[in-house]
């Protein structure tokens, strides 16, 4: 949904350039291309139509204030209907409750409930400073139970025991009665789901609910779903009271249309999206923000938010101090600047957050390429002894060769990382004193990705 939107917006932007009203005509080719990006996006056909209703009324016959153009101020009301449409802002989760707050996570088999029960718990646990219990009253699925023993201690929350020979009530019972006895902040519920919608199902959901009687209710729904969704949604809203959606398996390659649809089904906010397979992989839905990527203005602040969560501080200041003193940069250092770029989720995540117009100009670099480069720079480091690393000067010909082969690389690709170091390292010796103003005016020259560690030249 994105890309499509974006680039069917971006063309009729141009094309109604310099026109001084929107209307009944440019209004109409707009919302032509508005429509079916949505529907090539899987987003159901109610909300397609009530979507262009909206934004044809408030389009017709609006004066284009100041220097906007037709086509500004088109994209504008779409962006504000999109966000109408997501739920506006942030809603944050509720666990105004007396403890434990229990948190029962509902949804259909293959949606990721399990995975992001555990993402949740690490969230509470991070941002809310929460003690958290989880259980898996799943006693169907194979495994289910185990995994979420798995992620839960990746997540470093605590799990509940329970056993596929029990029943999910007991299971829930003995739960939350452990959580209270122990002092638990919060108790997430992860429940059986199917393939399929079925009676036994909502039955066996209900009566959960209806037992534990949680503050929250969180409808999970795969992104990738599309129209199946909605009648997902739809079954488990009539069924139970649903606080809250989280969409998973946001990065995929999604349309998206379950973004849209599901939030309009239920009339319940979207909280989170699950936004990598990683335990961290988990972010607050902010509609502005989603509406802002989907028209191409990029999500800067997420973009903030990842490359600071991604940075090792300590690193950071070590290496600043490092430089500062005009202590050797070595190859250590060098990992350490291509792991950071790892962690921080690599070049095509950091990418798709940046607007349209920005990461077109860096379209020309192969980011696939790019990412596996610096895998291979990586490997070449790390066939490496500590003391090759701390004196690359001593990595001669015999040297290279055994580290080529340790590394699974040709001799060149030893050469070619060695001389990129030698700029870096060159770069830092020119940060020591005053040079720093002069460097980077000199950078200011450089075209494209390819000033950037491991980006293809």
């Amino acid at each position: 949904m994105v890309s499509a939107l974006t680039d069917k917006l971006s063309r009729l932007v141009k094309q109604i350039r310099g026109q001084a009203r929107i209307t009944e005509s440019n209004v109409q080719d707009m919302l032509r291309e508005v429509r079916l990006a949505l529907l090539e996006a899987d987003v159901a056909l109610p909300v397609v139509r009530d979507f262009i209703a909206r934004v044809k009324d408030k389009a017709l016959g609006q004066e284009v204030m100041g220097s906007l153009s037709p086509g500004q101020a088109l994209v504008g009301i779409v962006q504000r209907e999109l966000v109408a449409t997501m739920g506006e802002g942030v809603v944050d989760i509720n666990l105004a409750a007396q403890p434990p707050a229990v948190i029962l996570m509902a949804g259909l088999q293959g949606a990721g409930k399990t995975t992001t029960t555990a993402k949740l718990a690490k969230h509470l646990i991070e941002k809310r400073r929460k003690k958290v219990l989880t259980v898996s009253a799943d006693v169907y699925r194979p495994a289910a139970i185990e995994q979420l023993k798995t992620v839960t201690a990746q997540a470093g929350a605590e799990w509940f025991a329970s056993t596929p020979q029990q029943k999910p009530a007991d299971i829930a019972a003995a739960a939350i009665d452990y959580a209270r006895k122990h002092f638990f902040d919060v108790l997430l519920v992860d429940t059986a789901g199917r393939l399929g919608i079925d009676e036994a199902l909502m039955r066996e959901i209900s009566a959960l609910h209806t037992l534990l009687k949680p503050v929250e209710t969180l409808f999970v729904v795969d992104a990738m779903q599309g129209q199946d969704a909605v009648n997902t949604a739809k079954a488990f809203s009539d069924a139970l009271p649903l606080t809250g959606i989280i969409l998973t398996k946001t990065d995929g390659d999604s349309r998206g249309g379950a973004a849209l649809s599901v939030r309009h089904i239920t009339g319940v906010p979207i909280k989170f999206a699950g936004t990598s397979e990683k335990i961290d992989g988990l972010e607050v839905f902010d509609a502005e923000r989603h509406a802002g990527r989907v028209l191409g203005m990029g999500d800067i602040v997420a973009l903030v938010e990842q490359v600071t969560a991604g940075v090792d501080m300590v690193a950071a200041q070590k290496l600043a101090a490092k430089v500062k003193s005009g202590s050797a940069f070595d190859l250590n250092d060098f990992l350490s600047q291509l792991q950071q770029m790892k962690s921080m989720g690599g070049l095509a995540s950091m990418m798709e957050k940046l607007p349209t117009e920005m990461a077109a100009k860096a379209q020309g670099a192969d980011l696939g390429r790019a990412e596996k480069d610096m895998r291979r720079k990586e490997g070449i480091i790390q066939s490496m002894t500590p003391l090759e690393r701390r004196k690359p000067e001593l990595i001669k010909a015999t040297r290279k060769r055994r580290i080529a082969a340790g590394s699974g690389v040709q001799v060149q690709e030893v050469n070619r990382l060695l001389k990129e170091f030698e700029q870096m390292q060159d770069m830092m010796k020119k940060m020591k004193g005053g040079g720093l103003m002069k460097m980077m005016k000199r950078m200011g020259g450089m075209k494209g990705m390819g000033g950037m560690p491991g980006m293809p030249r």
